[in-house]
């Protein structure tokens, strides 16, 4: 026998006795959804109807296995879906499309808030040291759409009701009309559903924490006052957003909570100084106090107004947290760069998970597709970091979860799914999860867009108006600080 044939053989070998020692595929995903969903405690204050042939737990299992699927059709992942709910013997399951989708949407709410709040818990517990940084919990947030069917249903619930009749939609089709005087007007028409979506982002694990959806002309702004109202967040949350999530009763409704802010301000900020030149200020204090709290007998908020420069653009910054100490201006530049990668998990929920154009004609049965579309993202991903954060504490290897790849997380559960007859290693879905990451390489082309549009019509967003306080101002100050020693 040659040397070349007696490793074949050996070969052979090992390979008969890795199967004989290993599993099944279904195993080891049985294993994994009793993790996450462990039965009992999720929804065991949770009311449902007497009658229903499934169990809350069970469907929810089936619910994230079918927003995995990559097939184009819902139905068609519905039907693959169940393939898979058999195999893994999952018999409290809704057996039809139909009973399926109205499950998923009267109880929406139900188990969408009782699974989020199990995917809060595990990241806190998976998270270890990426849960915090320094002392804060960071937490972004930003707004998004995603474009629905065109039906008769999603257009009466998510279209705008004065569609092109807004200043800046006559603004550009005036721009239209002044562009093209030779051709004829085109008419305007009833745009595409949309359906507005708010999410909150832990920017340390790169990981949904929770969201709200809506029609396409809601106020991201409100959806937060809504979260922040019915939803508990833990000590020493900085939350983080952009130039849009400005106002009192936003950051008041922040503070009240017992957590802290850091946004960018422009021009469409108004703050009160107590010195001619705010820039001379130590710490740039500044108040928020508007003109009707003022009258109304709330007191100013107490901010602090930093510059800084991200890139090649000079922006200010606006936060609650007075104390350097506690957030330096370097830990601002981090914090808001870190803050703007929630546009990379908006662009996975689109393209990775194929959600830029949903596929339901119901407008009910569309807000359950897109709130298991983000829950079974949060899940994969969730999933994946449960499996590298072990093994770089292990290897004592760098690691981020900027590492983490949702694509690559997706393509080795879709494979589990399809195979789950195959017999493998004990550990070979932990191992697959731990190679789940994104490509380390460094790239030698240029990546810039070689026809990229100018928004000329974008106005910059300029600097915050700063005003001196007035003697009104003063007295009214003295007035609300007298009543609240009193």
């Amino acid at each position: 026998m040659t040397s070349k044939q007696r490793a074949k053989q050996q070969s052979a070998i090992r390979k008969r006795n890795k199967i004989r020692k290993g599993v099944q595929k279904r195993k080891l995903l049985l294993n994994l959804f009793d993790a996450l969903i462990a039965s009992g405690p999720i929804f065991s204050k949770s009311q449902f109807h007497g009658n229903i042939k499934w169990e809350p737990e069970q469907l929810a299992t089936q619910a994230l296995i079918w927003s995995w699927q990559d097939t184009k059709n819902v139905t068609d992942a519905f039907e693959k879906t169940l393939e898979a709910c058999e195999k893994l013997g999952l018999k409290n399951v809704s057996k039809t499309y139909t009973g399926f989708m109205d499950a998923l949407s009267r109880y929406r709410k139900t188990i969408r808030d009782g699974l989020r709040n199990r995917l809060q818990d595990l990241a806190e517990q998976i998270g270890g040291g990426f849960f915090r940084n320094k002392k804060w919990m960071l937490m972004g947030f930003d707004g998004s759409r995603a474009t629905a069917p065109r039906s008769k249903a999603n257009e009466k619930v998510f279209c705008t009701a004065k569609y092109g009749l807004g200043k800046k939609a006559r603004y550009n089709a005036n721009k239209r009309k002044r562009e093209n005087r030779n051709r004829k007007a085109q008419l305007v028409t009833q745009h595409e559903p949309q359906v507005w979506i708010t999410m909150m982002w832990h920017m340390g694990l790169r990981l949904p924490w929770t969201w709200r959806l809506g029609p396409s002309n809601s106020s991201e702004r409100g959806h937060v006052q809504e979260i922040l109202a019915e939803e508990e967040f833990p000590a020493n949350t900085l939350f983080c957003g952009d130039a849009g999530f400005t106002g009192y009763p936003l950051w008041n409704a922040i503070l009240e909570t017992g957590g802290h802010f850091l946004v960018r301000v422009g021009g469409n900020v108004k703050l009160l100084s107590e010195h001619v030149d705010f820039k001379q200020i130590p710490g740039g204090i500044v108040l928020c106090w508007p003109k009707d709290c003022m009258e109304s007998g709330k007191p100013p908020l107490r901010l602090r107004l930093v510059r800084v420069q991200i890139g090649k653009t000079e922006m200010w910054m606006l936060t609650s947290v007075i104390g350097e100490r506690d957030l330096s201006q370097k830990d601002i530049v981090q914090y808001y760069k870190m803050r703007w990668l929630i546009e990379v998990e908006f662009r996975g929920l689109k393209q990775t998970i194929d959600k830029h154009k949903l596929r339901c004609r119901n407008s009910e049965r569309l807000l359950a597709e897109l709130d298991w579309s983000l829950m079974a993202m949060a899940f994969a991903e969730l999933i994946a970091m449960r499996s590298q954060i072990p093994a770089v504490a292990k290897n004592k290897s760098a690691y981020t979860p900027k590492d983490r790849s949702l694509a690559n997380t997706l393509r080795v559960l879709r494979k589990f799914i399809r195979t789950l007859d195959e017999v493998v290693a004990l550990t070979s879905l932990d191992d697959a999860l731990k190679n789940a990451l994104v490509q380390n390489y460094k790239n030698s082309t240029n990546k810039r867009a070689r026809y990229r549009p100018r928004n000329a019509h974008i106005k910059p967003l300029g600097n915050p108006i700063v005003t001196k306080m007035t003697s009104i101002h003063r007295r009214k100050l003295k007035e609300i600080e007298l009543a609240a020693a009193a």
